[in-house]
C-alpha cells in the first residue's frame, strides 16, 4: 500500500512479473480515430502522452484489428506489417519518456465490422449491423489466431509493454464462447469447451510467440446481459481457462453493444457493475480489473477497498481530465474535472465518424494543435461574464500565466 493518505489502495503500486505499475489506474482503451487524422501518429502520442505525465499507471490504447477482416470499419486501425511499426513507436516511445505503461489492444470486430470481409463464427446478422457476416472456415479460424499473435508480436517489437486480448463485448472472440453467435458443428462450436477452444488458442499462442516479459491482458466478459450469453457459470470458467492458457491479467467488461441494458450512461450508479468482477476474482489468482461507471477517485478506491477487483479500468474520465490521478494523489479531489457520462462529444462522435473529444473538455484530442503554455509576456487582462465560454477563457489565460479579473452581472 502506499503512504498516500488521499487514495492509498488506488495509488498503490502492483508488481507485474518484470514490470512494476506505478498504481491502479489504467486508461481503458477507447476509440478516438486520431491516428486516421493527418499527423496521426503524433496526434495519438500526445493525447496518450499527456494522460501519462497526469499519473496514469498503464495506457491501453484503441483496438487494433489483427487482419483485414476485423476492421471494424474500412481503413480503421490496424497492425498486421512491420511497415507499420514506426508509427507505434512514436506512441510507446512518447509514453514511457512521460512515466507510464502501454499496452495494444488488439480486436477483431467480427460481425460488428462494417465491411464487406466481415466474417463471424456463424453467419448471424448482429441486431445493430445491417450486414450479415461470413462463417469462418476452419483453415481460416486457425489463420485468425496465428493474426492476432503475429499483432502481439509486432506490438512487441513496436514497445509495447503489453497487449489486452478483446474478448468481451460482443466482438469476434466472444461470439465465439456465446451460444447466441456460435452454431458451428465443428471442434470451435457446439459445446462450452469447444466455444471456449478459440480464446483459449489466442492467448496460448501469444504466450508462446512472446517473451516472458511481455504482459497479456485478456478482457473477459464478466456480464453478458443478451439473451443466450454465457452464463456465470460459464464465465468463471472460461477466467479460469484464461489463466491457465497464460494471461496475466484479467480485464472485465460489461454487456454487448446490442444488449438493450445501459451500462455506461448517466443515470447508471457508480460502480454498478463491479460485482460482476468479484465473481472471477474470487476464482483467479491474477490480478482482475474493475470497469464501468468508476469517474471518481472515491468509487475506485471503494470497489477496491470492498475486494471488487485489484485494478480500475477509466476511459471516459481520464479523456475529461487527463490529470485525474495527480489531482487526486495531491489531495486536489475538487479540481478534478469529472466526466458527466453524456457520450456526446466521445461515443456519438465516434458513431458518425468523427474523431473523439470532450464536452467537458473540448481541448482532448487536440493536445498537438491547442497546446497551453506559458505566455511570453504576462499581462492583466479582464474577462467580461463569467459563463462557460468566460469561465474557460479566464482558466486557459491563468493557466497561461496572465493575471486575470473575471467579471460577472450577478453575484
Amino acid at each position: 500500500m502506499t503512504n498516500n493518505p488521499h487514495f492509498p489502495l488506488m495509488l498503490a503500486p502492483l508488481k507485474l512479473k518484470h514490470n512494476e505499475l506505478k498504481n491502479r489506474i489504467i486508461m481503458g482503451a477507447m476509440h478516438t480515430r486520431l491516428e486516421a487524422l493527418p499527423n496521426g501518429a503524433q496526434r495519438l502520442a500526445d493525447f496518450y502522452a499527456e494522460r501519462a505525465r497526469g499519473g496514469v499507471g498503464l495506457i491501453i490504447t484503441g483496438g487494433y484489428a489483427p487482419n483485414k477482416a476485423g476492421h471494424l470499419e474500412m481503413n480503421g486501425p490496424i497492425l498486421h506489417e512491420h511497415a507499420q511499426i514506426d508509427d507505434h513507436q512514436i506512441v510507446t516511445k512518447a509514453v514511457h519518456e512521460a512515466g507510464s505503461k502501454i499496452f495494444l489492444q488488439i480486436l477483431h470486430a467480427g460481425r460488428y465490422g462494417a465491411t464487406l470481409k466481415t466474417v463471424a463464427p456463424s453467419a448471424i446478422r448482429a441486431p445493430i449491423s445491417p450486414l450479415t457476416p461470413k462463417a469462418l472456415e476452419p483453415a481460416q479460424v486457425e489463420q485468425t489466431i496465428k493474426d492476432f499473435s503475429t499483432c502481439a508480436q509486432l506490438a512487441h517489437k513496436a514497445g509495447y509493454d503489453g497487449v489486452e486480448i478483446m474478448g468481451s463485448e460482443g466482438y469476434l472472440i466472444n461470439q465465439f464462447t456465446a451460444a447466441r453467435t456460435n452454431q458451428r458443428d465443428d471442434k470451435w462450436g457446439g459445446s462450452v469447451d469447444n466455444r471456449h477452444r478459440f480464446p483459449l488458442e489466442i492467448v496460448r499462442t501469444i504466450r508462446a510467440d512472446t517473451p516472458d516479459e511481455f504482459i497479456i491482458m485478456y478482457r473477459i466478459s464478466s456480464l453478458e446481459l443478451v439473451e443466450d450469453g454465457a452464463t456465470g457459470t460459464q464465465i468463471i470458467s472460461l477466467a479460469k481457462e484464461i489463466e491457465q492458457a497464460g494471461a496475466d491479467i484479467l480485464s472485465t467488461g460489461i454487456g454487448w453493444h446490442e444488449a438493450r441494458i445501459p451500462t455506461i450512461v448517466y443515470m447508471v450508479p457508480r460502480g454498478t457493475w463491479s460485482f460482476a468482477a468479484r465473481r472471477i476474482k474470487e476464482a483467479v489468482n491474477i490480478p482482475v480489473v474493475v470497469s464501468n461507471r468508476l469517474n471518481t477517485p472515491e468509487t475506485v478506491e471503494e470497489v477496491l477497498r470492498d475486494g471488487h477487483g485489484d485494478l480500475a479500468y477509466l476511459a471516459r474520465p481520464l479523456l475529461a481530465d487527463p490529470d485525474f490521478v495527480n489531482k487526486a494523489a495531491a489531495g486536489e479531489r475538487d479540481q478534478i474535472n469529472i466526466c458527466i457520462a453524456c457520450n456526446q462529444a466521445c461515443l456519438d462522435y465516434i458513431f458518425k465518424a468523427k474523431a473523439a473529444t470532450c464536452l467537458v473538455n473540448p481541448r482532448a484530442g487536440h493536445e498537438t494543435d491547442l497546446q497551453i503554455i506559458p505566455a511570453d509576456k504576462p499581462k492583466r487582462i479582464a474577462v467580461i461574464g463569467g459563463g462557460a465560454a468566460g469561465m474557460a477563457a479566464a482558466s486557459i489565460a491563468g493557466a497561461r500565466g496572465h493575471s486575470v479579473t473575471l467579471f460577472e452581472e450577478n453575484e
